[in-house]
């Protein structure tokens, strides 16, 4: 069966899905006029004023004895890293580098550059047409399939897809790794391991979309900044290899010296499968938390959940990638996934590397747990207001899931992970891919704005007569 899987995927991936990836982030990067390129001071201006601003709003909460009832522009940044940041950084470049090569590496930047300006355009729409909840807003893929394109089957279809990508299969990747990194680290039983992470994970998602915000905008800096440190200390022991680092990347991205892997198809199909998991960029989930995000207009979100892309792969991924090729370790057949990573920054900082690493996984991908169970949380309220289908989902999506992936084989998580991924991807390109126009008059609206002086520009559904019945919001 898991070889079955193997190949199916193979085939989608190689002959559909890269193609139709690629194609889009360069078709949104043009109608944007590099959006992703051009705008990313703002971006930065942005998610910054956001992060005071949620910090000064929490401390006059805390005095008054309030619980928000909204999620900031930061917050829904931090929850949608969150699940970016995560296995995919630091197992899957490797397993990426391990399959495909170091010119995995290559193609996970393009992915990441061209896909920004997708991330950009789907996480707009998802503001744009987000719905008022009782303690935030709601929105995502689900919902501007429905309002937008009009076709109620499509959107539960790619509700179901999201349900099962990352609210179920995700989790177990996360648990697979986290487990893999214990028994490396410290000799830990995957099952007792298996068992505290679900524990934990229940109590969380129990406790709501302020709980995960909450909880996320406190992981995520943490794990990031001190990953991205070690990094930054290991490539600058290692300053004279960057040079060789690159050459072997470019070389090795276009088939001119395949040090592993199999060729130029193997690096370009392994770079970009592992650089959309990592990122997410056109997969869809981002915009689910996006949408929940309180703002004065649905560029500024878009804009920063962009970010979060170059944040991703541009900078914690590339951090893994260079540990691994500065140590050499890529091309040795028995290493693969987070142990290949372990080895790498043991060979750099000794008997420390595998318990950092360890650490930092556990970071990673909890909070990428929970940010998971989030998208499927969004989507299922979508199909359904049941309350006991609500807590099913929870006990399987944290519980169940969470122990499968403990105790499933890595190539099976893997495998199963993929297969979801190509579907729902496909199912949002196309939304987007029709919806998009949307997304390119709010960012001339936006610039526009911009230029008459306005530093934060508004947004009213007026401004778009021609689907203003269907906005539920922007009034």
């Amino acid at each position: 069966m898991n070889e079955l899987i193997t190949q199916i995927n193979d085939a989608i991936w190689a002959y559909a899905l890269m193609g139709i990836l690629v194609a889009c982030g360069l078709w949104f990067t043009w109608k944007t006029r590099g959006v992703q390129f051009r705008m990313i001071g703002e971006m930065f201006r942005l998610l910054t004023e956001s992060a005071v601003d949620t910090v000064e709003e929490q401390v006059r909460e805390q005095k008054a004895g309030e619980r928000s009832r909204h999620i900031s522009s930061f917050q829904a940044f931090a929850v949608s890293v969150a699940t970016r940041v995560g296995t995919g950084n630091l197992a899957g470049v490797a397993t990426a580098i391990a399959i495909g090569g170091p010119g995995a590496v290559f193609w996970m930047w393009v992915i990441a550059l061209v896909g920004s300006a997708t991330a950009f355009v789907e996480s707009t729409l998802a503001q744009l047409y987000k719905q008022r909840h009782k303690d935030s807003f709601i929105g995502g893929p689900a919902y501007y399939i429905q309002k937008g394109l009009k076709q109620r089957w499509m959107a539960i279809l790619f509700a179901i897809l999201i349900t099962c990508q990352f609210g179920l299969s995700n989790n177990s990747i996360q648990s697979n790794t986290i487990c893999g990194a214990m028994q490396e680290a410290f000799g830990w039983s995957p099952l007792w391991v298996g068992i505290a992470l679900a524990v934990m994970a229940l109590f969380i998602v129990f406790g709501g979309i302020q709980r995960i915000a909450q909880v996320s905008s406190v992981l995520v800096p943490v794990m990031a900044v001190g990953y991205i440190i070690l990094a930054i200390v290991i490539i600058a022991m290692n300053i004279h290899e960057i040079p060789h680092v690159f050459k072997v990347i470019v070389l090795d991205a276009f088939g001119f010296s395949q040090i592993a892997g199999g060729g130029i198809g193997a690096a370009m199909m392994n770079g970009i499968k592992r650089g959309l998991f990592s990122n997410e960029a056109g997969e869809g989930s981002a915009p689910n938390v996006a949408a929940t995000a309180t703002t004065t207009h649905p560029v500024k979100q878009g804009l920063i959940q962009a970010l979060g892309v170059f944040t991703d792969t541009l900078l914690v991924c590339s951090c893994t990638a260079f540990i691994i090729l500065i140590s050499g370790l890529y091309d040795v057949p028995e290493l693969n996934g987070i142990n290949l990573t372990q080895s790498a920054l043991q060979s750099e900082v000794g008997s420390i590397g595998p318990i950092f690493v360890a650490i930092a996984i556990f970071l990673f991908a909890f909070s990428s747990i929970i940010g998971n169970y989030y998208y499927g949380e969004a989507n299922i309220r979508f199909i359904t207001p049941n309350t006991t289908v609500m807590t099913i989902y929870r006990i399987a999506s944290a519980g169940l899931m969470v122990m499968f992936g403990a105790l499933a084989s890595f190539d099976l998580v893997w495998n199963i992970v993929d297969f979801f991924m190509a579907f729902l991807t496909a199912c949002n390109l196309i939304a987007i891919t029709i919806l998009g126009k949307y997304a390119f008059r709010l960012l001339d609206d936006y610039r526009q704005q911009k230029r008459r002086g306005i530093q934060e520009p508004t947004f009213h559904r007026s401004q778009l007569p021609e689907i203003a019945p269907d906005l539920d919001c922007w009034d």
